[in-house]
């Protein structure tokens, strides 16, 4: 585990990956993030994150490669990224009040396996008036972001409570990275060793 290949733009993996101290680089995927009829949720994120590593693993043979996909999802309908402010206000208008649930798929191939899994954390917004909503999406924090809000900056005073990987809400569930990390045969004191 020399180096890892983040398969992501998200500048929020760059963060939490910089934060284990694992050496890393970026390396941004051309994939189209569209679901398939009838296609689960979980299915989805898995899906899309292995098509991600794929994408960049076939021209960096023998590295491992790391990516994921993250969707908000609520009574069963996916929520992306906003279109527009208007979409961003009418996308936490939904939430509010209400528990959703942060859904990532999680891909790693590398030259001993390739694997993704997913991990479901669920998330409860405070009940938020229509000013609070147009104020939050006035700051622009969520434009990019799967369900119109970043949980890791202002968007932490929507939050009432979470169940499950805070990471996970942020992109990138890193519980789940080191389990499928060892699971490729890097187990955690390899990887404590690489920071």
């Amino acid at each position: 585990m020399d180096k890892i290949i983040l398969a992501s733009g998200s500048p929020r993996r760059r963060e939490l990956l910089s934060m284990l101290g694992w050496p890393f680089i970026v390396e941004v995927p051309s994939v189209e993030e569209v679901s398939l009829q009838g296609e689960a949720p979980e299915d989805m994120v898995r899906r899309l994150a292995l098509k991600k590593a794929d994408a960049v693993a076939c021209h960096n043979e023998g590295k491992l490669v790391l990516a994921a996909d993250t969707v908000v999802v609520l009574d069963g309908r996916v929520m992306g990224k906003p279109e527009s402010v208007s979409h961003g206000i009418e996308m936490v208008e939904s939430l509010s009040g209400r528990e959703h649930q942060v859904i990532t798929g999680v891909a790693l191939v590398s030259p001993v396996g390739r694997i993704s899994r997913f991990e479901r954390s669920y998330v409860l917004f405070r009940s938020l008036s229509r000013d609070e909503i147009e104020a939050y999406q006035a700051t622009g924090e969520g434009a990019d972001k799967a369900g119109a809000y970043a949980i890791q900056g202002v968007g932490a005073l929507m939050v009432e409570g979470i169940r499950g990987d805070f990471f996970n809400v942020m992109g990138l569930p890193l519980y789940l990275v080191s389990k499928m990390l060892d699971d490729l045969g890097f187990p955690l004191v390899e990887q404590w060793k690489v920071m």
